[in-house]
């Protein structure tokens, strides 16, 4: 009962401790900058509530949540739990403060509170009060002493201390033993603060009297309630020795490196006994050394060397103090004390934590905090002292925060299109001899945003269509790419409305929008139509959406779909057209001209001109290039008056089109001579008698002298009707006729005008002249008559 009141009383004062901290450093907090330090007592169960940071901040519950706060200890071991829901701080795990802190008092554990929306680092402690969980221990069971009977009274016998793992009130505080007559014990502290027994002999020894004496050592602690721990001393008495042994120094102080080898010796330790036989036989041993001293050195006992058994850690334990005794062979001791300093070598890297990590970050995103990371190094002095880089052709830096606290942060927007991703690596590195070096990766992903607009492969696209091509067939394809991704980089294409409002270009084209594969809508007629041009449209699906544009040129291309059409002569009209040719013409006389034209164009519109069939073959010929029909020899009286002509015109498109125009030519002495009605055109087709060929054949043969004579006196009446024609002041054609090509532009007008003049000669037998003019197509008589 007394200790149950004893424990809730103890409860009621660390309450009363909390208590009073929490309104401390919540001043603290409201005041400045300091830190602010809660309390709780060890050994309290996981889950027990240390503070409500909420009041202790001034945020509200929704606000820890939203701006992603959580506690930060040094290292990797977590301590404590936040209670988003509710803003409390509790215990993750059981707090052992002789685990976390060994015996050195206050023991503190430092941690962060991050708020990472915005970044904001508060600093806090947590103060792990000590509670009297351990009662003091000595190393032995029993201690045995040799005490010489001459020794005076008031003489100190060094006693084993006893260990209390627990700090302050709650540690060793006191000694005592056995009430006797002879005895009585002191307490004593060393120089870390450790409390240790010395016996003192009271009054004078007397071995016959009482050769032994068996006395309880009882080690109490300040705790409420105290514990304690007790050992069994059995004292012998022992006859005169009159000298004990003496250390040659009573205090031996080494440094030894943590890195040194197992089994080197750090220090030899020496004693001597002016006594001689076993009485100066002197042997070395530790004087109730720490188990941890035991696992650590080893003293040689004849020789005085301490050599190492087990490696040195500076971090777990950076010095040692073990007493050593020096016994000789009458059972009379001597006292040193070895203090071995532990010098830290280099021998931990850093180490670094992260806290957070953003990744992916938009690339259009400002200065972003990218990680949050703390860095540590076990080691003291400069080999704890540490130092962060990265690369420098990164756009990130790295900017110090509170207690070894950093964040790295980008310096600006990024640009996705360049470099989506950035392997960063964060190198630690401490000032120790030699350095050592810790390194951590970190990948930052880089999202895209929609910055750049559709392009097009080519500013303008040209496209040939040949006309009568059949609907929905694919004439083109347009493409254009998008430097961005995702969504932002997927196109859809359209139409633009064209330029002229008069072209139905929804009628006429049509683009995928997916792919951009161009389609001709109905067939094209080259006649009608034969270039267009539009616009197409590219445009991502990004927010906001952006597009480019291009010019696309449709050409048609020609087909041969068009025949020749003869303009004259005209074909429509109800009587033929005649061309009157004078017997006197001679070879290469323009009989008349064949003109046509083809709605094609290019090599589909170059026309050529054919003489299919004749009257009389050899007597006319056609010039194929621009269809002048002129004589091919002189006329002589034998020739026909009437001939018929059949002249073919054909383009030159593959296949070749072609049409056909029947020419009527009448023979002619003179200009002067009445008009003579035409016959039946079916006898001028009707194929001469062979009868009749063969006569004339033969009559030229027999005859061929007459002939000689009929030349030479045909000759003498042309040169005679020449002069007349000079003499009557007509103006006959000469020279070569020109033969201009046909225009192949399609307009189908004559290259040049022709007229016939008449004039009467002497032979005629008639008093009347006329004035014949060449049968025109009726839209050239008009344009006459408007001149």
């Amino acid at each position: 009962m007394a200790e149950s009141a004893m424990e809730a009383g103890g409860e009621r004062f660390l309450r009363q401790r909390q208590v009073l901290f929490l309104f401390v450093f919540l001043g603290g907090f409201l005041a400045g900058s300091e830190s602010r330090r809660y309390s709780v007592a060890e050994e309290k169960e996981r889950g027990f509530l240390i503070a409500n940071l909420t009041k202790d901040l001034g945020l509200s519950v929704g606000e820890l949540a939203a701006r992603g706060a959580q506690v930060v200890c040094k290292g990797n071991k977590q301590h404590f739990q936040l209670n988003h829901q509710t803003g409390d701080l509790l215990l993750h795990e059981k707090l052992d403060r002789e685990e976390l802190c060994g015996p050195t008092e206050p023991c503190i554990l430092h941690f962060q509170i991050l708020l990472q929306n915005p970044l904001q680092f508060i600093p806090n402690e947590l103060q792990v009060i000590d509670v009297n969980d351990h009662s003091p221990v000595f190393f032995e069971n029993e201690m045995q002493l040799k005490i010489p009977e001459s020794t005076p009274p008031g003489t100190i016998i060094p006693l084993g201390n006893a260990e209390d793992l627990d700090v302050g009130r709650n540690s060793l505080q006191n000694y005592t033993i056995t009430p006797n007559s002879h005895f009585h014990v002191l307490t004593n502290s060393r120089r870390d603060g450790r409390k240790f027994p010395e016996l003192v002999l009271d009054q004078a020894l007397d071995r016959e009297e009482q050769p032994q004496f068996s006395l309880t050592l009882t080690a109490m602690d300040g705790g409420s309630p105290p514990r304690s721990g007790t050992v069994q001393i059995h004292i012998l008495v022992l006859d005169i020795n009159d000298n004990a042994p003496e250390f040659t120094q009573s205090l031996y102080e080494v440094e030894v490196l943590e890195s040194s080898p197992v089994n080197s010796v750090i220090v030899t330790v020496s004693a001597f006994d002016l006594d001689t036989g076993n009485f100066g036989t002197i042997s070395y041993a530790f004087f109730h050394a720490s188990e941890e001293i035991r696992k650590t050195l080893q003293l040689n006992p004849v020789t005085g060397d301490i050599q190492l058994i087990k490696y040195l850690n500076f971090e777990a334990i950076n010095s040692y103090e073990v007493d050593i005794e020096a016994k000789d062979g009458g059972g009379l001791t001597g006292k040193s004390t070895v203090i071995v300093q532990v010098v830290d070598v280099n021998d931990n890297p850093p180490e670094l934590t992260l806290s957070s990590i953003t990744s992916p970050i938009p690339e259009n995103s400002p200065e972003t905090v990218v990680a949050v990371f703390s860095v540590s190094d076990l080691d003291s002095g400069d080999n704890g002292r540490v130092m962060c880089s990265i690369e420098n052709n990164l756009p990130f830096v790295l900017k110090p925060s509170v207690e070894n606290f950093y964040t790295l942060v980008s310096e600006g927007a990024l640009d996705r299109e360049m470099r989506s991703e950035y392997n960063v690596t964060i190198t630690v590195t401490d000032m120790g001899t030699p350095r050592l070096t810790t390194q951590h990766h970190i990948t930052v992903l880089v999202s895209d945003v929609n910055d750049n607009a559709p392009a097009f492969t080519q500013t303008s696209y040209t496209l040939f269509v040949p006309e009568n091509n059949s609907p929905a067939l694919h004439i083109g394809s347009v493409s254009a790419t998008d430097a961005d991704a995702g969504a932002n980089a997927q196109l859809t294409y359209s139409l633009l409305p064209p330029p002229d409002p008069g072209l139905p270009l929804a009628s006429l084209v049509s683009v995928n929008a997916d792919n951009g594969h161009l389609f001709a809508l109905r067939a094209l007629d080259y006649e009608a139509l034969q270039a267009f041009e539009f616009r197409v449209r590219a445009t991502d699906r990004g927010a906001p959406a952006l597009s480019g544009q291009a010019l696309v040129r449709v050409r048609v291309l020609d087909a041969n779909d068009n025949a020749p059409f003869v303009l004259y002569p005209p074909q429509n009209g109800s009587a033929p057209c005649t061309e009157l040719v004078p017997r006197a013409a001679e070879p290469g006389y323009l009989v008349g001209k064949v003109v046509a034209v083809d709605g094609d164009s290019g090599q589909n519109a170059w026309l050529s001109y054919q003489l299919l069939r004749a009257t009389e073959p050899g007597l006319f010929g056609v010039w194929a290039h621009n269809g002048e029909v002129r004589t091919a020899r002189p006329l002589s009286e034998r020739d026909a008056p009437r001939h018929r002509l059949l002249v073919l015109v054909k383009d030159n498109g593959e296949p070749p089109l072609s049409a056909s125009v029947t020419l009527h030519v009448l023979l002619v002495d003179g200009f002067s001579q009445p008009y003579l009605p035409a016959r039946d055109a079916a006898a001028d087709a009707a194929p001469a008698d062979p009868l009749t060929v063969y006569l004339v054949v033969a009559l030229a043969a027999v005859s061929s002298l007459f002939l000689f004579s009929l030349l030479a006196l045909v000759a003498v009446r042309l040169c005679r009707r020449s002069g007349a024609a000079w003499a009557g002041g007509c103006a006959a054609p000469g020279g070569r006729f020109p033969g201009p090509l046909v225009d192949v532009s399609g307009a189908g007008t004559l290259t040049q005008s022709y007229q016939y003049e008449v004039c009467l000669t002497g032979g005629s037998g008639t008093n009347e002249f006329k004035f014949l003019k060449p049968i025109l197509p009726n839209g050239l008589v008009q344009d006459i008559g408007q001149e």
